[in-house]
Parts: structure tokens; sequence; C-alpha cells
């Protein structure tokens, strides 16, 4: 591996774990946002998202040519951000008859979002962002040493 395709690997880690903290803090601020959008004429609550990740390889046979050495085989590394799905979990009802959203029974249906889960998404997030910084850090140190080198 040479360290070009190393910086690509962090930068690829570190952009998808700043989408990943895009999508928490969105989630985080709509915990409580029971009209995010309209479906049939009916305010419809926020529904928590997550972000899906994914190697971002190309196959197998490629994969092997870059590794034993071919020329024109120059496989991608790192992973991408495939989706932000929808999480399907049930809206949460509240008994709440005051509330302008509330149906015939009192209950307004609340975001599935927990802010506790949240937070936790977060700062399992910043850790990894953190491990792409450490790894981004130490292949430019590699670089600087190896230039140190040639004086």
């Amino acid at each position: 591996m040479n360290l070009n395709s190393s910086f690509g690997i962090s930068a690829s880690g570190l952009t998808a774990q700043r989408l990943r903290m895009d999508v928490i803090s969105s989630n985080i601020a709509n915990a409580e946002t029971t009209r995010a959008s309209v479906v049939n004429g009916q305010a419809v609550p926020y529904r928590r998202k997550m972000v899906v990740f994914s190697p971002n390889e190309s196959n197998f046979a490629n994969m092997l040519q870059a590794q034993m050495g071919g020329e024109n085989a120059s496989p991608a590394r790192g992973v991408k951000v495939t989706a932000i799905q929808e999480d399907s979990t049930p809206l949460k009802p509240v008994y709440n008859p005051n509330h302008p959203d509330a149906n015939a029974e009192g209950y307004v249906y609340m975001p599935n979002v927990d802010l506790t889960k949240e937070m936790v998404d977060m700062i399992s997030a910043s850790h990894s962002y953190n491990a792409n910084v450490t790894a981004l850090n130490a292949s430019k140190a590699m670089v600087m040493k190896a230039l140190e080198i040639g004086r």
C-alpha cells in the first residue's frame, strides 16, 4: 500500500464520520418535531435517520491484482456512505390531549428518537473521527521521516 492510499482511506473515514455526526445532530434537533412532513394531508412526525456505510472497494479480482503489484489495478479503499435510512421502529405515543397534534384519544405520536442512543452514537462517531485523524497524522509523520532520510 502506498502512502497516498493511506491518506485516501483516512479522508474517506473522516468524511463518512462527519456526515454521521451531522445526521445524529439532525436527529437530536428533531427529537420533539411532530410535524416533519405531510403525507396525504396529515402531519407526520420526524423519523430517526441512520447512516449506512459500506467498504469502498472494487471486486475481488481487482483487489488481488492490486496486491500482487498489477499496474492497472488501483482499487479504491476506505469507506463510503451507501444510504441514509429512516429507522423503522414505531413512533412513541404520548398522552397529551392539549397538544395540537393529539388524536381523538388524546395521544400525540412523537419521533422515534432516543436521546441516550443518539448521544452514544455521537460519542462513537466522534471517537471514530479522532481515530481517522490519528491515522492521518501517523501517515503524515511517516512521510516526513522518509523525507528526512533523503537529507
